[in-house]
């Protein structure tokens, strides 16, 4: 089966195969590919209410790859979701028909609840008995966040989603709207943390986020954070997921991000080049997200939407 993620700033594939049965609902997904490529679907919606022509372009081309790659590896079944972007654009028909005549199937324009829960489902899998419920799942994207919290099971199993909200502060939506500076003025900054601080405390209000014992933050921002303050000479998803960051190390992080120019960025190992213009936003709506819910660090995890969408093909197929 495979699953694909379409998101304001990248498209990603999942192909997997289905777990076998018999080792209970806590089995984890057999990994057969797994790609990302940066497109920037949202660039400038912010600003335009539309997606730009050759953002749509930028994403045919991953999509014909993508198509490639299933229709090779014999997949059975395909589900595509698209998420912050694609919601928000008054030409979205324009996306879809794009995506029916590449891929051939509908992309499924979720709801931010929707995104919410497929968001924890993929990021609970797999963490320690160790790791304290209720748990704070933050997906940073580049066109909104998701806060979820919730539990599981004990002994593992489906996740238990108990309140969910996704709000407009994803890393492009923020560097579009504030940071404009190269790198971005205090002014700039001061205006973006303001924005972002007053969304994130009606986020952890609503679901609500102060009373959840740790902090799962998903998406590229908070794993090249992750990346930063590991101190890794390459990216590694091995050595990024599920490592605990603490507090001191994001604020760093954030602040030398935000210090540097884009061109600066692309020096740092870990950095996507897709990703070093709006990574700053990113670290920043980390930062603040730890702030207000009084996190004293973040579990990074390289399992999110993506898989979650892979796991609802299982329960289809189950």
């Amino acid at each position: 089966m495979a699953a694909i993620d379409c998101g304001t700033n990248s498209i990603r594939l999942l192909v997997a195969d289905v777990p076998d049965p018999s080792a209970g609902p806590g089995a984890e997904l057999g990994e057969v590919v797994r790609r990302m490529e940066i497109v920037r679907l949202g660039q400038d919606l912010d600003r335009t209410g539309r997606l730009a022509p050759e953002a749509l372009e930028r994403t045919r081309q991953a999509l014909v790859g993508y198509a490639d790659a299933i229709e090779s590896l014999g997949v059975s079944r395909v589900r595509m979701c698209a998420t912050s972007a694609s919601r928000d654009a008054s030409n979205a028909g324009e996306f879809r028909s794009m995506v029916v005549d590449t891929l051939g199937v509908e992309p499924e324009v979720v709801t931010g609840d929707e995104e919410a829960r497929l968001s924890f489902t993929g990021a609970v899998r797999g963490l320690g008995d160790d790791v304290r419920a209720p748990y704070l799942v933050v997906d940073i994207g580049g066109g909104s966040t998701e806060f979820v919290v919730g539990g599981r099971p004990p002994g593992g199993g489906a996740a238990a989603v108990d309140a969910a909200v996704s709000v407009d502060i994803g890393c492009v939506r923020m560097t579009e709207r504030h940071l404009h500076g190269d790198p971005p003025t205090p002014e700039q900054l001061a205006a973006a943390e303001a924005d972002i601080t007053a969304v994130v405390d009606r986020a952890l209000s609503a679901v609500p986020g102060r009373e959840a014992a740790t902090l799962i933050g998903l998406a590229g921002s908070v794993t090249t954070v992750a990346g930063i303050a590991l101190g890794l000479p390459e990216y590694r998803p091995d050595r990024i997921h599920h490592a605990r960051i603490p507090y001191a190390d994001v604020v760093t992080v954030t602040g030398d991000l935000l210090a540097r120019s884009s061109a600066e960025r692309l020096t740092i190992a870990v950095m996507h080049p897709g990703r070093a213009d709006v990574i700053g936003a990113g670290a920043l709506v980390l930062r603040i997200v730890m702030e207000r819910a009084g996190m004293t660090s973040v579990i990074a995890s390289e399992r999110d939407i993506l898989d979650g969408i892979a796991y609802s093909l299982v329960e289809v197929l189950g």
